[in-house]
């Protein structure tokens, strides 16, 4: 741990460049960096608006430190109640599908917590694929990089048992009104779903049949205004769609199951 940077001149420079919760903040990146030099540059990249995330090179997600790097998504909070859902659903040895994994964390969670998993893992941003692919190695997983369904082995077809798709679903008119380490750190692809935030989630539902098992689910997030939309798009794929929400995380998941 870094000696000749203090914790509390730390503290007092975040604040100063608008940290909420420099305190807590302060403490991470004392905790993470090699030396005083790393300290003093993790500092300034934070004051300069660089997500802590990826400041810290790390998030913590399901009690799982999930390597996170610039430019790649950083999964929130919120989307672990998709991710206890998920377990709660999942059958024995499962096949775990992670869509739009951006950095594994999802897939990663889920199969940590359950036994005789085999984890696939796709994502259309580069960066976020390694990063995946370190993220998911330790549980056996293989991350493919490519367009939604596209790069996966036809071995998976009609093998998966939960498909997790965390698809972008803001508004594309909405994203500049997004946070700024959002906005200005995050790929626009993780982001942006298209006019009414769900285009790419109906390219999903339509091909996530072919994939699925028979009783197979797909799970996704949305908001309470897209809802029904969301729901609508599940049942046209053929799949029977159900809906849960966690007010503690705000989080509004949609559960669609094929048909045995």
């Amino acid at each position: 741990m870094p000696t000749s940077l203090t914790e509390s001149a730390i503290v007092t420079r975040l604040r100063a460049a608008g940290c909420v919760f420099a305190e807590d903040e302060a403490r991470l990146i004392l905790a993470t960096a090699r030396d005083a030099g790393d300290a003093s540059a993790m500092v300034e990249r934070r004051a300069a608006g660089l997500p802590l995330e990826h400041v810290l090179g790390w998030a913590e997600f399901c009690g799982l430190r999930i390597a996170v790097e610039p430019g790649v998504f950083v999964p929130r909070r919120r989307t672990e109640f998709l991710v206890r859902r998920a377990a709660a659903l999942a059958p024995p040895r499962p096949v775990v599908l992670d869509l739009c994994c951006g950095s594994g964390a999802l897939g990663a969670a889920l199969v940590s917590g359950l036994d005789g998993c085999t984890l696939h893992a796709a994502d259309i941003e580069p960066a976020a694929v390694r990063c995946a692919r370190r993220n998911i190695a330790p549980f056996g997983g293989r991350a493919h990089e490519g367009d939604l369904f596209a790069p996966l082995p036809d071995a998976l077809r009609g093998r998966v048992d939960v498909l997790l798709a965390n698809v972008p679903y803001v508004p594309t008119g909405e994203v500049a009104l997004m946070p700024a380490e959002a906005r200005d750190h995050e790929p626009r692809v993780a982001l942006d779903g298209g006019p009414d935030g769900l285009d790419v989630l109906r390219r999903v539902a339509a091909q996530a049949p072919r994939w699925l098992a028979p009783g197979g689910r797909l799970l996704f997030e949305t908001s309470e205004r897209q809802l029904p939309a969301a729901v609508a798009a599940a049942r046209r794929g053929g799949l029977t769609a159900t809906v849960e929400t966690c007010e503690e995380s705000h989080a509004t998941v949609v559960i669609a199951a094929k048909p045995v």
